[in-house]
């Protein structure tokens, strides 16, 4: 499985096409008023009322895709007009009940500070950057850390402000997630049967401990620890799938089922668990932290499997390992169960090397693209060669087996050295190359912080990262501390992903119960949990973003609202998720919406709230 690169949006600005493309779906869909058309007042079922709406509008002429769109298969964007509304979904006209909202003109860019370059906008004009106040770098740093906060979590953060807000989030050990239950087994009969026997599968295979000694803590089996909270008891929405072990239950009585590397798991019910985990979890910087490694060090459920729990437990691994060095976390990802099937290194021996995992390994999660040759790729596979999956007898086994038998024994020439190399000595020439450092940040930078950071910005956080002997966490302060973190032109550089568009929309809402109904979008806008597109991982900025999928946005917000049995006041919402700085088309959104749903709606489907 060779890949191109990570694919990322051509050089331009990303939020100049949020703001053409919300702001001219807008125009097409409701005549300029689509937020004020909407009527979430009404007492008919809100999705099919939208949904209906919505997905006529969306048959309209369509446009040619642009030249982004094109690459990434997005749905050509489409023009529609007031004609094709229905008015019997347009609320009658009813005074503002709620405070109205204050303008903020758009005023020149700030020259770049720390080498960022500024991005272009259309008029070289952009909101006020609001980030040299401490609450504005608070709810900056909530927006890019995490998915957003709660009102709770928005409070505790304004109340201790930035640095400590930092620290703790990079200190509070981070809380797992409620343990994700293998199918429920039918209780033993009551009747008589034969005296049990010794399973073969209770001996432990002797190729089950043939592994190289040093490699033993790397590829230990993880312990589940349970949650250090009460909040970790996370019950499954009403619009979840069914449980996983509705089809194991029946009339009679089941037990607990114990989970092996041969458990089957239900791939939605694993993507509602992690999903309603990130609305709930009391420390939202591990999820976040676990989001970008999984698309970093991609596997998707449909290679992997779901015989096996193998995507499950990478997902508690990558969350383990999210704040750790990279040079233990390269050492379980190799061996990782569900990424030897991935990327095909159990397949791999020293006779007949698979060069998969070594080539993704160099090219998309350490080095880059131009920084090894193929005589590299060809070396890396014959060194790794000998990983197995874990044997029908090795049920216990949570990560990959290392058969020397299956290995490559004779030296090999790897980035400029000779020898023989294993597992560990290949990650440890990867670490020691010039390349890997800067890799590494860019990729943490264009997540965190902005789509195009600069070779200056780069090297520095590089050189610290390496002499920190790869600590992440370290580099993790390094980057939420840096002044190109909070300069004025990183105020809304980045564009959410459905994920964090979702989750950020859920929990300012205080919403709990929304996982089935994120779950659900994610299909429709592009981003399924365990299913990413390629080994490279999701797009990033403008792929997000196209007429067709800014109207399936504006239908997960009225999807969502549509089941809060009680609506939180609207009337900080602009100041609270948006800083206050706000277009004058939001403004006056804001100012004709009737009630608390449509004020929250004008708040979720604004182009300010799909940035961060």
């Amino acid at each position: 499985m060779g890949a191109q690169g990570k694919k990322t949006a051509p050089a331009g600005p990303t939020r100049r096409k949020v703001l053409v493309t919300a702001l001219a779906t807008a125009a097409g869909v409701a005549g300029a008023r689509i937020l004020g058309l909407r009527n979430l007042d009404s007492t008919e079922s809100l999705t099919s009322a939208m949904d209906a709406a919505d997905m006529s509008m969306a048959t309209g002429m369509a446009e040619p895709a642009d030249e982004y769109d094109a690459m990434i298969g997005v749905p050509d964007d489409s023009y529609v007009g007031p004609q094709d509304l229905d008015p019997s979904y347009l609320p009658p006209s009813q005074p503002a009940t709620l405070p109205p909202v204050d303008v903020r003109p758009a005023v020149m860019l700030q020259p770049p500070i720390s080498g960022i370059a500024a991005p272009k906008l259309a008029g070289d004009v952009d909101w006020i950057s609001p980030l040299a106040k401490e609450s504005a770098k608070v709810t900056h740093l909530l927006r890019r850390a995490t998915f957003g906060a709660t009102d709770t979590e928005l409070d505790r953060a304004l109340s201790e402000g930035f640095a400590r807000t930092v620290e703790r989030l990079i200190e509070t050990p981070f809380v797992e997630p409620p343990v994700f239950p293998a199918p429920a087994a039918p209780r033993p009969s009551a009747s008589p049967s034969l005296s049990p026997r010794a399973s073969a599968s209770a001996r432990p295979s002797a190729s089950a401990t043939a592994r190289p000694s040093s490699l033993a803590a790397a590829t230990s089996a993880p312990t589940h620890m349970p949650a250090a909270s009460a909040m970790a008891t996370a019950r499954p929405s009403a619009t979840a799938a069914p449980s996983m072990g509705a089809a194991a239950a029946s009339a009679s009585p089941t037990v607990p089922a114990v989970m092996t590397n041969a458990t089957s798991i239900n791939i939605g019910n694993l993507q509602g668990w992690w999903l309603d985990w990130m609305t709930k979890s009391p420390t939202p910087f591990a999820e976040r932290m676990t989001l970008f490694w999984h698309g970093h060090f991609t596997s998707d459920y449909r290679k992997v499997g779901t015989n096996s729990p193998a995507i499950y437990w990478q997902n508690l691994t990558w969350r383990r390992m999210a704040l750790g060095d990279l040079r233990s976390m390269l050492l379980k990802v190799t061996p990782d169960l569900a990424m030897l099937r991935y990327l095909d290194l159990a397949a791999s021996t020293g006779r007949a090397p698979n060069e998969n995992y070594a080539r993704e390994l160099l090219e998309l999660f350490t080095m880059g693209v131009g920084s090894y040759t193929e005589d590299d790729v060809k070396a890396a596979a014959k060194a790794l060669a000998g990983w197995r999956l874990p044997m029908r007898t090795e049920p216990t086994a949570q990560t990959g087996i290392f058969d020397p038998r299956r290995a490559f024994a004779a030296p090999v020439t790897f980035l400029g050295k000779t020898g023989t190399f294993n597992t560990e000595s290949v990650v440890d020439t990867i670490l020691a190359n010039d390349a890997t450092a800067p890799f590494m940040v860019r990729q943490f930078l264009t997540s965190f912080v902005t789509p195009s950071p600069s070779d200056a910005y780069v090297a520095r956080l590089a050189d610290r990262f390496r002499r920190s002997r790869y600590d992440t966490k370290t580099l993790m302060r390094d980057i939420f501390t840096s002044p190109e973190f909070v300069a004025p032109e990183m105020f809304r550089a980045l564009i959410k992903s459905p994920t964090d568009f979702m989750v950020s929309a859920a929990k300012a809402l205080g919403a709990t119960n929304l996982s089935g109904t994120i779950r659900q979008y994610g299909s429709t806008l592009g981003q399924n949990m365990f299913d990413p597109p390629s080994v490279a991982g999701w797009g990033e900025g403008a792929s997000w973003i196209s007429s067709n999928t800014m109207l399936q946005r504006a239908n997960f917000v009225t999807a969502a609202l549509g089941t809060l049995r009680t609506t939180p006041s609207a009337a900080r919402a602009h100041e609270r998720h948006l800083d206050s700085v706000l277009a004058q088309g939001t403004v006056n959104e804001l100012n004709v919406a009737r009630d608390d749903k449509s004020r929250w709606f004008a708040v979720f489907a604004s182009p300010e709230f799909q940035l961060k």
